[in-house]
């Protein structure tokens, strides 16, 4: 199949026109066509190590898998691999080399909102992509977006808007917050205030505690059980989360009456509680692995190659993301992807979205991948039915409502 005929086919917009079909086995590559270059920077150590890490990277390299058996491209794809150290000035460092000394093209997952905030300006400069899948940061499709960025995933209007304004309706009229005292954990806690408010709800308090070396939150916990609120949201990831929670549990919130609500929360934090800790909590998510088909036979590829575990929302993003560059990619020509992120960027927003763990959507023009968002809560122990059978879907909501709307972000991309 000549490379012609294959951009083509990945520029048609229906998505029929998006599956190709080739009688041929892949061309030998030339030499004169350089790799396309995909570094996966991620936590391979730290808090978020089992969140996104090797499964970030395991995702990539499904997605260039699954990319090659189907479109059997004529130019190689190379997956690099990068530790960020929960240091921003490492993970620069790392971006940096990989563009300047080992001609990567794209930059994906980024497990930290600070250095994916930092990355903005070095990815524009350099006229490279990246696709950012664990921060949750809104500002990235607001004053901080770039034409050489994607978020995918999720971002913390998403989030704020399917827990609060949905836990309200069902009776959550009253909330307290405890929070991760670094950027995520103030911006989500904002946001859901807002959402909790517009609702009709009420925020009784809130309190912070040090990130990310607290381990002892009985504090905390005693004042979310003291100020009678209905429901106790944690801005917390990770660790954090985790261990949040076990000691709530312990202190027999739940059992009292109060609802706990994890405003970000993957099915590995849930498989580390265990269910008998972890059960009715509240939780909204873009993705698990149990939703459909199509979600269960990707997570059942991807527990066999990474010791059974199945995939969090983020290390599904990874592989979302990676196969949608890849597709856009191929339709614009590697030697033109290899110019000039911005125009890989610009394919990406043109072509529509469609893969087995987010189903069909978008790239907005601010940068921002729509997909549905879902809010779950956790099974007890009696209604789980098999090894990670850990969630019961409460709620859905379309894209289109569960992310904030194009004009609100002040992204200057967008034309008024």
């Amino acid at each position: 199949m000549t490379q012609g005929l294959q951009r083509r086919s990945l520029l048609a917009t229906s998505a029929a026109a998006t599956t190709l079909s080739l009688a041929r086995p892949r061309p030998a590559w030339s030499q004169a066509i350089a790799p396309i270059k995909i570094g996966v920077l991620t936590a391979l150590s730290g808090p978020y190590m089992v969140v996104t890490g090797p499964g970030c990277v395991l995702g990539a390299r499904m997605a260039v898998e699954d990319f090659t058996r189907q479109y059997k491209p004529d130019f190689p794809i190379e997956i690099l691999q990068g530790d960020i150290m929960d240091r921003v000035d490492n993970g620069l460092s790392v971006a940096r080399s990989w563009f300047d000394r080992d001609g990567v093209d794209a930059i994906a997952d980024v497990a930290n909102s600070a250095l994916t905030l930092a990355l903005v300006p070095l990815i524009q400069e350099r006229d490279k992509v990246g696709l950012f899948c664990s921060s949750p940061l809104t500002v990235l499709t607001g004053a901080n977006c770039s034409p050489n960025h994607v978020q995918w995933v999720l971002d913390t209007y998403a989030v704020a808007k399917t827990t609060g304004a949905e836990l309200v309706k069902q009776g959550g009229n009253t909330w307290f917050f405890i929070v991760a005292d670094y950027a995520f954990g103030h911006s989500i806690t904002a946001d859901t205030t807002r959402f909790v408010e517009a609702a009709g709800g009420r925020v009784l308090g809130r309190v912070a505690f040090p990130f990310p070396n607290t381990t002892d939150f009985s504090a905390f916990l005693l004042q979310a059980q003291a100020s009678g609120a209905k429901v106790v949201a944690l801005a917390a990831a990770g660790t954090n989360a985790i261990n949040l929670i076990k000691q709530a549990s312990e202190f027999g919130l739940v059992q009292r009456g109060q609802q706990l609500a994890g405003l970000i929360l993957v099915g590995t934090d849930i498989h580390s509680l265990g269910l008998e800790a972890a059960q009715k909590l509240v939780f909204s998510s873009s993705f698990d692995w149990n939703l459909n088909d199509d979600t269960r036979n990707f997570g059942r590829r991807f527990a066999a190659r990474l010791g059974g575990a199945m995939p969090t929302m983020y290390q599904a993003g990874a592989y979302s993301s990676v196969l949608h560059y890849l597709k856009s990619v191929a339709a614009l020509g590697p030697e033109r992807a290899h110019a000039s992120g911005r125009a890989v960027v610009e394919q990406m927003k043109a072509m529509p979205t469609d893969d087995v763990v987010f189903g069909r959507g978008s790239v907005r023009a601010d940068g921002r991948k729509i997909h549905d968002f879902y809010l779950f809560r956790v099974k007890t122990p009696s209604e789980s039915r098999e090894p990670w059978d850990y969630c019961e879907r409460l709620e859905t909501l379309p894209g289109r409502e569960a992310f904030r709307p194009l004009t609100d972000g002040s992204c200057p991309l967008v034309k008024s």
